[in-house]
């Protein structure tokens, strides 16, 4: 692969890390929306403390541990093409 063809290559990696990082920030702000949405529900009949599930928590962590690898990835990905 010529050094040209590299780069192309990388920035290929580079655009679908951002398209990647676009979907986690989607998914976090849809979950964050039924979080609130569950509260206020609960809230409104209820009127107590309201119940979410820990798997909601847990996929909130997940997303942004995620985020974490994808960040050093491009950071990697930034070294590397720096190298070059």
């Amino acid at each position: 692969m010529s050094l040209d063809g590299l780069h192309h290559a990388l920035a290929a990696v580079h655009a679908g890390l951002s398209d990647a990082n676009a979907q986690l920030t989607s998914a976090t702000r849809l979950l964050e929306q039924a979080r609130r949405a569950m509260r206020d529900a609960q809230l409104a009949h209820a009127g107590g403390e309201p119940w979410l599930p820990k798997q909601l928590d847990a996929a909130l962590d997940e997303l942004e541990r995620q985020r974490g690898v994808i960040a050093d990835a491009g950071d990697l990905l930034d070294t590397y093409q720096a190298r070059l």
